[in-house]
């Protein structure tokens, strides 16, 4: 067993956990995280989606009940159905976008430099949706003196499901962010915080699971089963700290906007571009 592979494999995990439902893109922490740990190639490749799943875990054990009174109602309860169907209607878009062109983004746009731009092009855009935000509703969102019109995910209709869903989609790029782009879009559609942090994380089950599933089982051919432990490692390890982020961002979002994930967006990107230019580190492809 190689001792080293697997504190790499716990690393990653972590990295994995503590920005997949942050605005920050936990793809592109990932790319950047391999590439300083020398953790790289086609198998590295497959453990950063697989790990993926730990994450979403985290968000089926932390809602146990609202998925179990979904699952129990669905045949007969109208809430349950509706739920259910906003879901599968948000999914679909990237499902069929990213079976398109998955190969063709992971081809060009998994490297550090890409994923760079990504970050800065997305943290500025996180700031003039604040500032719109601001200009509109001053501090009463902050102060939840705003009804959204949004205001719970049971409020959602199957249209603003598909909004949800086609901004999901920009997340295909490396570095975009996922929950940036599902919860920050989400906000601008008009719903509450709370609401588009918590839709993000059950959007993030079928998007997520499905990608790692289907990943291991396209490469399959390229895994053995002495992968398991290193496979094994990133998901607990992955379904620890994303739990503990997932209970600390919904008692953020409730008093917090989100210019400090902008801030850093910005500053990370331009010191991985920085370090890339000057040769200072060197990023493995």
């Amino acid at each position: 067993m190689d001792v080293i592979l697997l504190i790499k494999a716990a690393i990653m995990g972590i990295v994995e956990g503590l920005t997949e439902f942050l605005p920050i893109s936990s793809t592109g922490h990932l790319i950047l995280a391999g590439s300083l740990l020398n953790f790289v190639g086609e198998k590295a490749k497959v453990f950063e989606i697989a790990i993926q799943t730990g994450a979403m875990f985290a968000v089926v054990w932390e809602y146990r009940e609202r998925l179990a009174n979904t699952l129990r109602g669905i045949a007969s309860e109208r809430p349950a159905q509706r739920f259910a169907m906003n879901v599968l209607v948000a999914f679909i878009p990237a499902a069929v976008l990213g079976l398109t062109f998955g190969k063709l983004v992971k081809a060009h746009l998994f490297h550090p430099v890409p994923v760079a731009l990504a970050f800065i092009v997305g943290g500025f855009i996180i700031l003039w949706v604040e500032a719109r935000h601001k200009r509109l509703y001053g501090d009463m969102d902050m102060q939840g003196a705003r009804r959204a019109r949004i205001e719970t995910v049971d409020d959602m209709g199957p249209l603003d499901a598909l909004k949800v869903g086609l901004l999901q989609c920009l997340a295909l790029i490396p570095g975009t962010s996922r929950s940036g782009a599902t919860i920050i879009g989400g906000v601008v559609l008009g719903m509450s915080r709370k609401a588009a942090a918590e839709f993000s994380f059950y959007l993030g089950i079928p998007t997520l699971m499905g990608a790692g599933a289907y990943s291991v089982l396209k490469q399959r051919d390229a895994l053995a089963w002495g992968d398991l432990p290193m496979f094994a490692v990133g998901l607990v390890t992955a379904f620890i700290s994303a739990l503990i982020c997932i209970r600390w961002l919904i008692r953020y979002v409730s008093s917090h906007d989100f210019k400090v994930f902008a801030w850093y967006r910005i500053a990370f990107g331009l010191v991985v571009l920085a370090t890339w230019q000057t040769g200072t580190i060197v990023w493995a492809d």
